[in-house]
């Protein structure tokens, strides 16, 4: 039975991570803008080198401690997973494919993220968990495949590659915000990849006089926002809900991305996109009621 302490973190980690994929469903409108103006490899590294200048100007003014030898290890696998691996594949395949295409794929992000809760937090969802999250996602990759004619693109293996890596980002990230809070985790993980950055950023510089502004717009919002100050309601929520339950928010990740695509590109949303996201909202509703075992 859990007590109104665990029910209040719950809701708060719910009501985080819900903030959490509001900010991240812009990401891939604001690439698609972005690319059709900058190189793919300058929009995911240049993106984290303007983010690890924030995030150690963050570190240096709060005088935040550095990581143990075990922490840091763990914040090399985040930073490879949600700090290079997300941004390079995401950036490739905007190329190929539109933002809604794009967002719905990430759509089965909810279940990759609760089973990498499964390895790397030491949480043990239940079997009504599992059926609620895979009808989710099934759910969710329908809508994908009939929005796209059912012939699946190049571009969602790069898709697909980055779901992976980044749940797996989100599970070690949650585990390491209990002991280093949110910003903290993804300040250290951008400065400690932020040198592999640089060389890449400065061979692909476009020449910023052609460049329109609503393209440096969108590489202010990816750099920004989805790089770095969008971990911190995100990983918190995580850590506070847990992994798997809070992660299941993500299954509204495709429509905001609609909607922002919508807004940022002109695209339409249609009667089949509603009728999908209320399915999807009531699976999210009823995941919460599901039990998790989370051990210490």
């Amino acid at each position: 039975m859990q007590t109104k302490s665990q029910i209040s973190n719950e809701t708060k980690g719910m009501l985080l991570g819900l903030l959490g994929v509001m900010a991240f469903s812009l990401t891939l409108p604001a690439t698609r803008v972005a690319v059709e103006f900058l190189h793919p490899l300058f929009i995911s590294s240049g993106r984290v080198v303007v983010a690890a200048i924030l995030a150690g100007i963050f570190l240096v003014v709060g005088r935040h401690r550095r990581p143990t030898r075990e922490e840091f290890k763990s914040l090399v696998a985040v930073a490879l997973c949600v700090a290079a691996g997300f941004p390079i594949l995401t950036a490739v395949a905007m190329q190929y494919v539109d933002a809604s295409h794009g967002g719905v794929m990430l759509g089965i992000l909810p279940l990759s993220t609760a089973a990498a809760g499964f390895a790397f937090a030491h949480e043990r969802p239940s079997r009504r968990f599992w059926v609620l999250a895979l009808i989710g996602s099934a759910a969710v990759v329908s809508f994908s495949l009939l929005k796209s004619g059912g012939a699946p693109h190049i571009a969602d293996l790069a898709l697909i590659g980055a779901v992976v890596i980044t749940s797996m980002g989100y599970a070690i990230g949650a585990r390491l915000t209990r002991t280093l809070g949110g910003l903290q985790v993804i300040s250290w993980a951008l400065v400690l990849i932020a040198p592999l950055m640089i060389l890449p950023a400065i061979i692909t510089a476009p020449d910023f006089a052609v460049i329109p502004l609503r393209a440096w717009v969108a590489f202010a919002y990816v750099a920004v926002i989805s790089q770095f100050l969008g971990f911190l309601p995100w990983y918190q929520g995580l850590s506070l809900g847990g992994v798997a339950k809070v992660g299941q928010t993500q299954l509204l990740q495709p429509f905001f991305t609609f909607a922002a695509a919508a807004w940022l590109l002109g695209e339409t949303i249609d009667l089949i996109t509603v009728a999908f996201a209320l399915i999807v909202v009531g699976v999210v509703a009823a995941g919460r009621g599901s039990a998790v075992v989370r051990r210490a």
